[in-house]
C-alpha cells in the first residue's frame, strides 16, 4: 500500500534457511491453483500474472478503468478493498468487481487493505479480521475460483515484531479453508510488504504446509529495499531454488536512486516466469506512482509508459487467461524511453519477397539523441514454417540494447534473432513481428535483412 511510503532500515542478510522444496500434491478441483512454483488455471495452462493495482475502494466511481487497464494489455488486477478500516466495500460492490474484471476478460486479485502495517500502525487490522470480511463476502466469492484469488491481507505486518507473521498468516489459511474456500490465496510478506527482515524468506515452508489444498501462493512487495539489481535477484533466487510460488504484488519504479530498480525487476520476472502487479493506476497521494494522470487512459505518465510499454513490460509479456480466450501478448509494443525526436517511417523490406521461405522487412521508429526505435516484420512464404531466424546487419555501428518478442544472439553491429515460443509458427503468408531499441552515433542507416526459416 504506498498511499504512504513506510521508512525502512536496512537489516543484515540473515543466514541461509536449509533447502527445502514445496510441491503441490493437491488443490481446489476448479479453478486457478498452485502446481509446484507455477500458477495454472483449472485446465492446467500456466497462467503468469500481469497487471496493476487498482484502488477501487478510494474510487469505487472509476469503474471505467477495470476496461482501460484491460485496454493497455493487462491480463490481471489487483483491486484495493476494504472491510471498514476505509468506507466497507459491499458484497455487491464486490460482486460487480468481479463482473467487470469478467466483462473485462482480467483475473481479478482481491486483497483486503485494511490489514496494512498491523504492529506498527495502530488502525490496522489483524489477518483474523480480514478472514472474517471475506467470510462475510463468501456468497459472492464461492463459485468464482476460475476467475479470482483472495490477497487475505495487504502488507499484513509493520516493522514492528515482524516474526508473528507466521503464525499470524498460517491461521489465516486454515480459517478460511476451514470455511470452505477452495480459491487461490494470495498472502503478503511482513514489514510493510517488503520482507527487510526475511520473515517470509525464512519461513514459507510453514505457511506453505498450513494450507490443507497446497493452494497458496507468496507475495513480495519490491520498493525501496529492492533499489539495486543484485538485491531482487538474489530474493528470488532464494524463492526459486526452495521451489516456492512467488509473485510480485507490488512494485514501483526507480524514480530516484533509492527505489526500485523496475527494469531489472520486470526483466528477472520475465526470465523466471513469475508474476507481477505494478502499484498503482492511479490516485496515489504521493503522484509519482501514478500510472495515468487522473485516470486517464490516453495520459500515461512516465511509470505508466516503463510497466506497459516497457521491453519487459505488460504488453510485450502479459498472455490472456485461457479461459477468456488465451490470446498472446501483442507483437509490437511501443518504446518506453525518451520521447521520439523524429516521426516514425517505412523501410521497404530488404529481403526478397518470399517463395518458399521468409522475408523480413524494416520499420524504423522513433529516434533521439544516442537511441532508437526499430521493428521488423517476418512473413512467412508460399508454405507454413514452424520457426525463423533474422539476421540484421547495421550499417553504421548501431548495437542492439532490448528486445521483445524474439531473442537476439551475437553482439556488435551484426546480430541474429530468433522467434519465441508463440510467434514461430507462422501460416503461409502469415507475418509477426519482433522491436527493439538500440544505440547509434553519427549516422542511423536501415539494417540489412536476412530471413531463414527453421
Amino acid at each position: 500500500m504506498k498511499r504512504r511510503l513506510a521508512t525502512l532500515a536496512a537489516a543484515a542478510v540473515a543466514a541461509a534457511a536449509s533447502v527445502l522444496f514445496f510441491v503441490a500434491p493437491a488443490y481446489a478441483a476448479t479453478g486457478l491453483h498452485v502446481s509446484g512454483r507455477a500458477i495454472v488455471e483449472a485446465g492446467g495452462q500456466p497462467f503468469v500474472m500481469r497487471g496493476v493495482n487498482h484502488e477501487h475502494t478510494w474510487f469505487t466511481s472509476e469503474t471505467d478503468s477495470f476496461a482501460d487497464i484491460k485496454a493497455k494489455g493487462a491480463n490481471t488486477v489487483r483491486v484495493v478493498l476494504s472491510g471498514g478500516r476505509w468506507t466497507a466495500n459491499s458484497a455487491s460492490d464486490v460482486a460487480n468487481v468481479i463482473s467487470l474484471c469478467k466483462q473485462n476478460r482480467l483475473i481479478c486479485v482481491l486483497e483486503d487493505h485494511d490489514t496494512t502495517g498491523y504492529g506498527e500502525d495502530g488502525a490496522a487490522y489483524t489477518l483474523d479480521q480480514a478472514v472474517n470480511y471475506w467470510i462475510g463476502l463468501k456468497s459472492v466469492l464461492v463459485g468464482q475460483e476460475d476467475y479470482i484469488s483472495i490477497n487475505i491481507g495487504n502488507e499484513p505486518i509493520g516493522n514492528t515484531n515482524p516474526g508473528q507473521w507466521t503464525a499470524a498468516t498460517a491461521a489465516a489459511i486454515q480459517k478460511m479453508r476451514s470455511n470452505g474456500f477452495q480459491h487461490l490465496l494470495m498472502v503478503d510478506a511482513p514489514n510493510w510488504g517488503q520482507d527487510w527482515t526475511y520473515v517470509m524468506r525464512d519461513n514459507a515452508q510453514t505457511v506453505l504446509d498450513a494450507d490443507t489444498l497446497h493452494n497458496t501462493v507468496l507475495s513480495i512487495h519490491m520498493y525501496a529495499v529492492f533499489n539495486t539489481a543484485a538485491s531482487i535477484t538474489s530474493y528470488l533466487d532464494t524463492f526459486q531454488a526452495k521451489g516456492w510460488p512467488l509473485v510480485i504484488g507490488e512494485f514501483g519504479w526507480q524514480f530516484s536512486s533509492g527505489e526500485v530498480d523496475d527494469q531489472t525487476l520486470m526483466a528477472e520476472a520475465d526470465a523466471r516466469g513469475l508474476g507481477y502487479l505494478g502499484w498503482s493506476w492511479a490516485g496515489n497521494n504521493d503522484p509519482i506512482l501514478d500510472m495515468t494522470v487522473g485516470f486517464d487512459p490516453n495520459q500515461l505518465t512516465t511509470w505508466g509508459q516503463r510497466v506497459f510499454n516497457g521491453p519487459h513490460g505488460i504488453k510485450a509479456t502479459a498472455r490472456e487467461a485461457a479461459i477468456f480466450g488465451g490470446t498472446a501478448p501483442p507483437s509490437t509494443p511501443p518504446a518506453s524511453t525518451p520521447p521520439t525526436s523524429t516521426p516514425p517511417t517505412s523501410t521497404p523490406p530488404t529481403s526478397p519477397p518470399p517463395s518458399g521461405g521468409c522475408a523480413a522487412a524494416y520499420t524504423a521508429g522513433g529516434q533521439w539523441s544516442g537511441g532508437f526505435q526499430g521493428e521488423v516484420k517476418v512473413t512467412a512464404g508460399a508454405t507454413a514454417v514452424k520457426g525463423w531466424t533474422v539476421t540484421l546487419a547495421f550499417p553504421n555501428g548501431q548495437t542492439i540494447t532490448q528486445v521483445w518478442n524474439a531473442t537476439v544472439t551475437g553482439s556488435g553491429s551484426t546480430v541474429t534473432a530468433r522467434n519465441v515460443g508463440y510467434n514461430g509458427s507462422l501460416a503461409a503468408g502469415a507475418s509477426t513481428t519482433f522491436g527493439f531499441l538500440g544505440a547509434w552515433t553519427g549516422t542511423n542507416g536501415a539494417p540489412a535483412l536476412t530471413c531463414a526459416a527453421t
